[in-house]
């Protein structure tokens, strides 16, 4: 298998995992956060689907943007838990169509813009944006125990 086939093989999981981890909530949850200075929920999942789109476009596009304020302030607009999921739904498969399109000679060179992940390869950002979105389900987890809720086992 191409490394572009095993890369989207690990996005495609990494999906499913937020899927599973984020199935216990529903619209009542959406603008639960523990604390006014966090995100939602509904704003961590979209900072999820944002931050996808900033690490494909920094390693395979024009660059990393770096207005950080801006990104905070567009997840926290998202209010809605379906327009957030259907955000991180299409990041993700945004992020599955730029790798498959990859020959593994592109997926090996270095990320024109250093000042971010320096110059790794551009299959890095993969891994970076799959431990990002790990990172925040795991914040999910605990606000869906909050919630009262149990999120269910990831790998059965």
């Amino acid at each position: 298998m191409a490394t572009s086939g095993l890369l989207v093989e690990q996005l495609k999981y990494a999906r499913k995992l937020f899927g599973t981890t984020t199935s216990v909530f529903d619209e009542s949850d959406a603008g639960f956060a523990p604390d006014q200075e966090l995100y939602t929920v509904a704003g961590h999942i979209a900072h999820s689907a944002d931050a996808i789109e900033w690490f494909v476009e920094g390693a395979f596009g024009k660059g990393w943007g770096l207005d950080f304020e801006a990104s905070i302030a567009k997840a926290r607009a998202v209010t809605s838990l379906a327009e957030a999921v259907a955000w991180l739904d299409r990041a993700f498969a945004t992020a599955v169509a730029v790798v498959e399109r990859s020959t593994d000679a592109e997926l090996a060179e270095p990320i024109a813009d250093p000042s971010i992940m320096g110059s790794v390869p551009k299959l890095a950002v993969v891994t970076a944006l799959i431990d990002h979105t790990a990172h925040h389900r795991g914040s999910l987890a605990v606000y869906a125990r909050l919630r009262g809720k149990t999120p269910p086992m990831l790998y059965s």
